[in-house]
């Protein structure tokens, strides 16, 4: 075997498969590199990262269809902030009036608050620029929803989190599997010669859809009281406050330091508090692991390919906030005054990083190339 077959990535089977939570680590190595800044040019090429990757390793699953859903509803967040910002104002200051709308008077308890008015070029480059930030940030998660099998990833929870993830994980799937059943009810409207459009069908479609969500929770419901889910072993009443108090005190402590590394006054103790933070936390959740008495079937693994995915989402983030530090100017395009945004080349790189899962990442089958 050559050192390029050695290197290309394998078709996923359930030996090979990817850890879920390497997805969801990569995804908010994006998020929190959108999340840093409002250039236009490198949230589009973030978006283009994640839309790659998804398109490259998406699977035939259900939730894999909920991409889609999330670019759609990042687009319509962009045009709500910008719908916002034209009709209630901004505190931008502007020079560039692009017109101007009837304002509507408004009670002195209302001071600051201003509804219609002068709509400025600098105040809608500002909204688009935050609304884009915004969009950005959920289709990466959505990219997470996409990409990561949502029962593997309640498989791969602490078990101190296990109760806590079962809500989470049937709240990320629901989305996932209503767009799986609109999409199947319209196609099957559409080979019976019926409208897939307007609000009749809207209506018609969006009764079996509730129905269906609903019968699926009943079941999920049935069977996690038929595996005993819930039951807990006895514990002392020490070790149960005691796991309250680090877990909650851990939590407060990455609150905390996060909040510090983010304020430029708190740069000096926000690392040592997050660190502190988290290791409480993790101390919390190991006792409050010794409460459950699950067991795991053939527990997922975390392999070199897992590193290399989360790696590549934690150097994006890594990088960016990097070069927010020394050269923010490149980072956030000015408004005030008002001027084209340019791509910087190094956070430009960083960002390519995110490409890694579209090459070591296992290649997802079709059920049509496994027969």
């Amino acid at each position: 075997m050559t050192v390029p077959e050695r290197l290309r990535a394998p078709e996923a089977n359930r030996s090979n498969a990817l850890h879920a939570g390497a997805w969801w680590v990569w995804a908010l190595g994006l998020a929190t590199a959108a999340s840093r800044t409002t250039n236009p040019l490198l949230l589009g090429l973030l978006i283009g990262v994640a839309g790659y990757v998804v398109a490259a390793r998406r699977t035939d699953a259900p939730w894999a269809r909920s991409y889609g859903a999330f670019v759609r509803l990042g687009l319509f967040v962009l045009v709500l902030r910008l719908v916002f910002s034209v009709v209630l104002g901004s505190p931008i200051p502007g020079t560039h009036v692009l017109v101007t709308l009837p304002e509507l008077p408004l009670p002195a308890w209302a001071q600051g608050i201003r509804i219609g008015g002068r709509v400025t070029a600098e105040q809608l480059v500002f909204a688009l620029y935050e609304g884009a930030k915004l969009a950005t940030l959920l289709i990466c998660l959505g990219a997470a929803n996409a990409l990561a099998n949502p029962a593997r990833l309640l498989k791969s929870l602490p078990a101190a989190l296990y109760e806590a993830g079962v809500a989470v994980v049937v709240a990320m799937t629901f989305a996932p599997n209503m767009v799986a059943d609109v999409l199947r009810l319209r196609t099957a409207r559409r080979l019976r010669g019926r409208p897939t459009g307007g609000v009749r069908a809207v209506l018609q479609i969006g009764l079996p859809v509730l129905e269906g969500a609903l019968e699926r929770s009943v079941a999920v419901a049935a069977s996690m009281d038929a595996r005993g889910y819930g039951r807990t072993a006895a514990i002392p009443p020490a070790v149960r406050h005691t796991t309250t108090a680090l877990t909650l005190g851990g939590l407060l402590g990455v609150c905390a330091g996060s909040y510090g590394l983010l304020a430029a006054e708190g740069a000096g103790y926000g690392l040592p508090v997050l660190l502190g933070g988290f290791a409480a936390a993790l101390a919390g959740l190991w006792l409050g692991g010794r409460r459950q008495v699950r067991t795991r079937y053939r527990p997922d693994r975390w392999g070199a390919r897992a590193w290399l995915v989360a790696g590549s989402g934690v150097a994006v983030a890594a990088l960016v906030i990097w070069t927010a530090s020394y050269d923010p100017a490149a980072l956030h395009p000015g408004v005030v005054p008002l001027t084209a945004p340019e791509l910087p080349l190094w956070p430009a790189a960083s960002v390519l990083v995110g490409l890694v899962p579209a090459f070591v990442a296992p290649v997802p089958v079709s059920p049509k190339e496994s027969r």
